[in-house]
């Protein structure tokens, strides 16, 4: 049976008169007889009794009518959402990011527009080990995902940056660079013990252009455990986002810049190219119109009066 077979009984249940009724549905009187009839052969009972002034509904057809007029409901609500999921206005979006994605703002922000914008999609969001989201995304596990590159990724991939900053020095404060209260040389740091984090970029350019290999005191991989390593004095530095300068201060520790040109590091979103869900290209779109936001260390006054 299809869904004109309900549309016609649904339409002559409610106006019990075949003229008005085949009127309504814009087709010959004789066409709805036969209509009907072909539904109450398949049914093997009559829906209507039909008198030479009025139609009426038996007991059979009432209960079909409830539910007829329930599987159209259904079949309006299906196509509606098919529609609204071809724009992309509505379906699940598996998102997965790195800790220090949050720290700078860059995925608050992205989540709560697009939820404005777009209420019924899920947004489901996890925190993967950065070393593993290339992968996670190249296989469909998750849609999108907020990184610190750089890192190693197929062409098929694309990446628009939301967050530039710097990698700035995480030391104790009562290391010796710390008293001095001013940038810090890298060729200063070639004796100390490092804790590395998940992208060890800006420790890696510091030993460039110190002229010397990081030691690796150790490898706690969140930010907030390798500054808890370095607030509580283990004798080691860590290379940072400066951002963190704003956002996450332990008592016991001080950030410093770094001397000599910037070590720039950025917050980005990366997506497959070919990406054929329109509601994760919903979200790509509103990436990729973003402009990106440069926060600048605080002046080092700022900065200490901060922490």
């Amino acid at each position: 049976m299809e869904r004109r077979h309900l549309e016609y009984f649904v339409t002559l249940a409610e106006e019990l008169h075949f003229g008005r009724a085949a009127l309504r549905l814009g087709i010959a009187t004789p066409t709805l007889s036969v209509q009907i009839q072909d539904i109450e052969r398949r049914l093997g009972t009559r829906l209507f009794d039909r008198g030479r002034r009025e139609v009426l509904l038996t007991s059979a057809g009432e209960v079909f009518l409830a539910e007829a007029r329930d599987v159209l409901r259904r079949f309006e609500q299906a196509e509606t959402l098919g529609r609204r999921a071809g724009r992309g206005e509505i379906g699940k979006i598996e998102i997965g990011y790195v800790g220090s994605a949050l720290y700078a703002g860059a995925l608050q922000d992205q989540l709560r527009r697009f939820r404005s914008r777009y209420p019924g999609v899920e947004l489901q969001v996890s925190e993967w080990p950065m070393g593993e989201l290339p992968q996670l995304l190249q296989e469909g596990r998750v849609d999108v995902v907020f990184c610190r590159p750089p890192m190693d990724v197929p062409d098929s991939f694309g990446e628009h940056t939301l967050v530039e900053d710097q990698f700035c020095v995480a030391l104790p404060e009562t290391h010796p660079l710390a008293q001095a209260r001013s940038p810090v040389q890298p060729a200063s740091l070639a004796r100390e013990g490092f804790v590395m984090p998940e992208q060890p970029v800006g420790a890696m350019e510091v030993g460039r252009r110190g002229g010397f290999i990081p030691r690796i005191r150790s490898q706690p991989g969140h930010l907030a455990a390798v500054l808890a390593e370095v607030s509580v004095g283990v004798g080691s530095v860590a290379i940072v986002p400066s951002v963190l300068q704003r956002t996450l201060v332990l008592p016991g520790m001080i950030y410093l810049p770094l001397a000599g040109p910037t070590i720039v590091s950025t917050i980005a979103v990366q997506y497959r190219r070919a990406e054929t869900s329109p509601v994760v290209r919903r979200l790509i779109e509103q990436v990729k119109e973003t402009p990106c936001r440069r926060i600048d260390m605080l002046p080092l006054a700022l900065s200490l009066i901060h922490i």
